[in-house]
């Protein structure tokens, strides 16, 4: 896989110190998104993670708050690395069709590791948006964390989609709420499909979930 020549930067309002500084910092993010995986947010504390990392519980709140902003700093990472790889595929590519279906894959296909990034195991992070990211937002404090931009790395992928949308349809009324469906639908249906497969129909070994979200945002524009 070729490798993005630009490093990810998350707002400073996600964290009390940059993790990126330092190599503790390094490993606490690379060894949260292993133990989130391992055991499931709800289980997942600094104590634990802590442990994982052999330093104290106390230095990982140097870098965040609580477990709720280190999971708002994990998806923002997530999303900006996004928009990266959705810039770079589509750089370049005139057709705005093409340009559609190529931010669609990036959206609905299975992540592969980015080597260049050695201590983020995206696969992983994926993981964790496909089964966690909702906890993000699904709180009382979403309006207030709206505020503080919180969310601005993943409303600033919708607006990306959003704008390609437009270049095909420019009267398109719905381009936010198309891009999040197809977003927020295959993360559902990845889910669906590893735990409860009989509320989808996803194949193995097929890219069903891009296809289908492939077909429902042309034929949406078409309409």
């Amino acid at each position: 896989m070729k490798t993005l020549p630009i490093q990810i930067e998350v707002s400073p309002s996600l964290y009390s110190k940059n993790p990126d500084s330092s190599d503790l910092g390094r490993k606490i993010i690379s060894k949260s998104i292993e133990l989130i995986n391992e055991i499931g947010f709800e289980l997942f504390t600094f104590k634990k993670l802590g442990i994982e990392i052999s330093s104290p519980e106390s230095s990982v709140y140097r870098y965040f708050e609580n477990k709720h902003t280190l999971l708002i700093y994990l998806t923002s990472w997530y999303w900006t690395w996004t928009e990266c790889r959705i810039a770079f595929a589509t750089t370049n590519v005139e057709c705005p069709e093409q340009r559609l279906k190529k931010s669609i894959d990036i959206l609905t296909k299975p992540v592969l590791v980015d080597n260049s990034i050695s201590y983020v195991n995206e696969v992983l992070l994926s993981e964790i948006i496909f089964s966690e990211s909702l906890k993000t937002y699904h709180t009382r404090k979403v309006d207030e964390e709206n505020k503080k931009g919180c969310f601005k790395a993943y409303k600033s992928v919708v607006q990306r989609v959003s704008d390609i949308i437009l270049e095909i349809s420019p009267d398109y009324e719905l381009p936010h709420m198309l891009t999040s469906t197809i977003i927020e639908g295959a993360h559902q249906q990845k889910y669906f499909s590893d735990h409860l497969p009989s509320l989808t129909d996803v194949t193995s070994g097929k890219d069903t979930i891009s296809t289908f979200y492939t077909g429902l945002a042309f034929n949406s524009l078409k309409k």
